[in-house]
């Protein structure tokens, strides 16, 4: 792309601990959501680009993966500290930059972007090897082993949050990184680069490439030199990962789409599951991808569940992401929102019914007139084959539909290419313990939505990805572990 209005402040890539402009000198607008207009320039960094921050990586690599695990550990908890005393500043431009509430920012996405340094600079304090005797011949132990220079590529729902969720452990395990943020949310990646020199990061161990999927992070991906790539986003996009790093059987972490199921029984904690999915369909604007977009409700509660929770998505504040009651901001882009009302007219045709939502917000203030906000939207009356039912939307729209029995509701929770997370809401131990071990997904929340701990495995199965991040997956993820035999 061309570059565009020098009245833009412009951010330019950070590599070797420097901030540099991007080979080509181009650069593109990116938008604030909220107001629909360009608040920053973004590098469109190229192959170029991409060369250079690999090299200083490659470089920082040696020195770097010799470093003591107390000594990393030290470091990656200086990051914390500094994310943390930074805060409001963060949370203010994740927010003008995602469209998000400040407030949501600054209680969930800020904090735990400070908490995956912190954990995982524990975890490699408190990490152990295998280690075992083999009588008569010798004596076998594993050894983990950094990688090399690995390619992190994060997307724009949850920016700061998932960036670090890649770094950390990367780092933390003695790898050097080239990260490509969404070249719609680049604005708290860039903070991140003065606290990381700051916090004593030595140079090149991590880099910042801003710029487009198709530019920066498809050369990312088909560096032969890049070993390992980590990637959050769409399903089709990790499909042409695994298409172009085959040649090079490239070690890959993808989390991809959801379409994930909300299952409300009739003897569940009523007021807890409905105000629990009311979060769970439009926390972030429904822009997160374990967002509970299908609901299933037992149908002697769905009638009564069905009012209650239009009425609680009417009650929702969406507008001004600066106002601490606000609940929904806007969506990160035109282009996306434009997407998402698309798939509230196809469900018009597809036989829906829009029980509450379905535009925008005709009460929003002047300022705030061009933003890419959309009222929280339920759609009823849709069978399972249609789209909407069976596509990731991405946004505030959720369907809603009455089932009769568990089996039938299993049927349909696992009739879907996508299988990342589920939420079951019921207060039958055996009846939960039951449908979460047939439920096809790799996360199952049972009376609650979003309780992350961070020991614990994450990822997809089917189409929503491949491999499994958390606490020591996430480090085998990025080391390669050695077995090593002393003979007697």
């Amino acid at each position: 792309m061309a570059s565009t209005s020098n009245s833009l402040k412009a951010l330019d890539n950070f590599i070797n601990n420097e901030h540099i402009q991007p080979t080509a000198g181009k650069y593109f607008d990116t938008f604030e959501p909220s107001r629909g207009r360009p608040h920053a320039q973004i590098p469109d960094s190229t192959k170029a680009d991409v060369e250079l921050a690999y090299q200083a990586a490659s470089k920082a690599f040696p020195g770097w993966s010799k470093t003591s695990r107390a000594e990393r550990a030290k470091i990656l908890y200086r990051i914390a500290d500094l994310i943390e005393s930074r805060l409001d500043e963060f949370a203010q431009a994740e927010s003008k930059d995602q469209g998000k509430p400040v407030e949501l920012a600054r209680t969930v996405d800020i904090p735990r972007a400070a908490h995956n340094f912190r954990f995982f600079a524990g975890r490699i304090l408190h990490s152990v090897e295998e280690a075992g005797d083999l009588a008569g011949i010798g004596f076998n132990y594993t050894q983990r082993m950094p990688i090399g220079v690995v390619g992190l590529i994060s997307p724009w729902n949850l920016p700061l949050y998932l960036l670090t969720w890649k770094i950390a452990p990367c780092i933390a395990c003695g790898n050097t990184a080239v990260c490509k943020p969404s070249e719609f949310t680049s604005l708290t990646a860039y903070l991140l680069c003065s606290v990381l020199k700051e916090a004593g990061l030595p140079a090149g161990v991590v880099n910042m490439v801003f710029g487009t999927g198709m530019g920066a992070g498809q050369a990312i991906v088909e560096h032969p030199r890049i070993p390992v790539i980590s990637f959050t986003g769409g399903t089709v996009t990790g499909a042409k990962i695994i298409a172009n790093s085959a040649q090079h059987f490239k070690k890959l972490s993808l989390e991809l789409g959801g379409k994930n199921a909300n299952i409300v029984f009739a003897d569940c904690d009523f007021e807890q599951a409905l105000t629990t999915s009311l979060r769970s369909s439009f926390a972030n604007q429904g822009e997160i991808c374990l967002c509970g977009s299908r609901i299933f409700v037992e149908r002697p509660i769905y009638e009564k569940f069905l009012e209650r929770l239009v009425q609680g998505a009417k009650n929702l504040k969406v507008g001004d992401p600066t106002k601490k009651e606000t609940n929904l901001g806007a969506l990160v882009s035109k282009e996306h929102w434009e997407k998402v009302l698309s798939y509230v007219e196809l469900g018009k045709q597809e036989g829906g019914k829009i029980e509450c939502g379905g535009q925008k917000p005709t009460d929003l203030p002047d300022d705030f007139k061009d933003g890419y906000f959309l009222e929280p939207t339920i759609i009823s009356g849709l069978t399972p084959s249609c789209r909407v039912m069976r596509e990731e939307i991405f946004g505030p729209v959720v369907t809603i539909y009455a089932f009769d029995t568990e089996d039938e509701v299993i049927a349909l929770t696992n009739d879907s290419e996508y299988g990342l997370s589920c939420s079951v809401w019921t207060e039958n131990g055996r009846r939960a313990r039951r449908v979460a071990q047939s439920i096809e997904a790799g996360y199952v929340w049972v009376n609650t939505w979003m309780a992350r701990d961070l020991r614990m495995p994450f990822g997809g199965m089917k189409k929503s990805g491949l491999g499994r991040e958390g606490g020591d997956h996430s480090l085998d993820f990025y080391s390669e572990l050695k077995t090593i035999c002393l003979a007697d």
